[in-house]
């Protein structure tokens, strides 16, 4: 089901932003198209041996890859010719650089007014930081969100990138909009999209909290207004519960843990909130007397709303991400087997297309150029 079909995107760009905005575009069925420099392409690709790293597997599905050097002028020409061709191009290169470079809005407007133009910056196109480079720790420090998760004096960073792909699906959510209005308006458009504000923007219940309150929210506010918690188990192993705001699953949760005396001590939502760090640590004491399959079990038969924690390795064998298909595989000629995650969403019960492996550096390029020459703009 290619819901995308007969658009053609062009990405130049590396690392996340721009090459995830491309492949969420991709995986909806648009032909992307990665154009890349012959000299190492995008520097994802030197982050593992033969230019196929996992980084760049992870953002690079579903494309076709042509290699040419627009830092020259026979590669730029190359360039403008499949701007001619595109409905989208995807650039996430420092603010400025593009224009500098030959292929920036103005430029590339001008030879195709229907394009949507997809313009990803650290910082915006302009103001005091727009010069500066910028990855997904920069984001995550500058939008307010690394406040939110970092503790001590640890120097270390943990966890997957967020500023990151959060920019990547704010552009291609706006990529879509762009084309959507394109169909009654006929007109290209501008879309500027930036890590700072992206992340910004995923940072919704802290700034509300704060507009509204006038003060910072203590880290552990959100864990006690939803009644969350990560509990480690008598075998080292965690399960996560959340009961949110219905009572029924406080009383299930306390029926589930022999904790039936909270059911009037912390009758009130307002109560478990206000006492959320002192539940919370008579909890760990409670979870440490059992295994997590026998907490487990003991959550579900009081339904409450729980999940063990998994790693990455667990979750294809976990039987729900089974059920739902979630993982799938592919082969490359040159790389063999490429396993990798579906896009979430699926329409009228699929989300099956003819996917690709991501590309060999350059691999599409011979046939790139041939369409190019077969519809008369090179």
């Amino acid at each position: 089901m290619r819901l995308l079909q007969g658009v053609r995107v062009l990405e130049v760009g590396g690392f996340i932003t721009g090459p995830l905005a491309s492949m969420i575009l991709a995986e909806y069925g648009a032909d992307v198209i990665k154009v890349e420099r012959p000299d190492g392409g995008d520097p994802f690709r030197s982050h593992g041996s033969g230019g196929y790293s996992p980084a760049f597997q992870a953002h690079n599905r579903n494309k076709r890859s042509i290699a040419v050097d627009y830092a020259r002028p026979d590669g730029l020409k190359v360039l403008h010719a499949l701007a001619k061709t595109a409905d989208v191009f995807v650039n996430n290169n420092r603010a400025g650089v593009a224009e500098k470079m030959g292929f920036g809005h103005a430029q590339l407007r001008g030879t195709n007014p229907r394009l949507i133009y997809c313009a990803i910056t650290g910082f915006g196109p302009d103001g005091p930081y727009a010069e500066r480079p910028a990855f997904d720790n920069v984001g995550q420090a500058l939008s307010g969100w690394m406040s939110r998760h970092r503790r001590d004096d640890d120097p270390r960073v943990a966890g997957p990138a967020i500023s990151d792909p959060a920019t990547s699906y704010y552009a291609a959510s706006a990529v879509l909009a762009a084309l959507f209005e394109r169909n009654s308006s006929g007109k290209g458009r501008l879309v500027e999209v930036n890590m700072l504000e992206a992340t910004i923007a995923l940072n919704l219940e802290p700034l509300a909290f704060y507009f509204d309150q006038g003060e910072p929210a203590s880290l552990y506010q959100r864990g006690g207004a939803s009644q969350a918690y990560n509990l480690v188990c008598k075998d080292g192993k965690c399960v996560g519960v959340h009961m949110s705001s219905p009572d029924k699953f406080w009383q299930a949760f306390c029926r589930a843990i022999g904790r039936e005396d909270w059911i009037k001590t912390h009758a009130a939502r307002a109560d478990r909130v206000k006492h959320y760090e002192k539940i919370a640590f008579e909890l760990k004491g409670i979870f440490a007397t059992r295994t997590r399959a026998e907490w487990m079990a003991r959550l579900e038969r009081e339904d409450v709303p729980f999940a063990p924690e998994l790693g990455v390795e667990d979750l294809e064998h976990d039987p729900q991400v089974k059920h739902l298909g979630t993982i799938y595989e592919l082969t490359h000629e040159k790389h063999g087997r490429v396993r990798a995650q579906h896009r979430p969403a699926k329409v009228d019960g699929s989300r099956e297309i003819d996917f690709r492996p991501p590309p060999d550096l350059g691999e599409h390029t011979e046939e790139i150029l041939a369409e190019l020459r077969k519809k008369g703009v090179l």
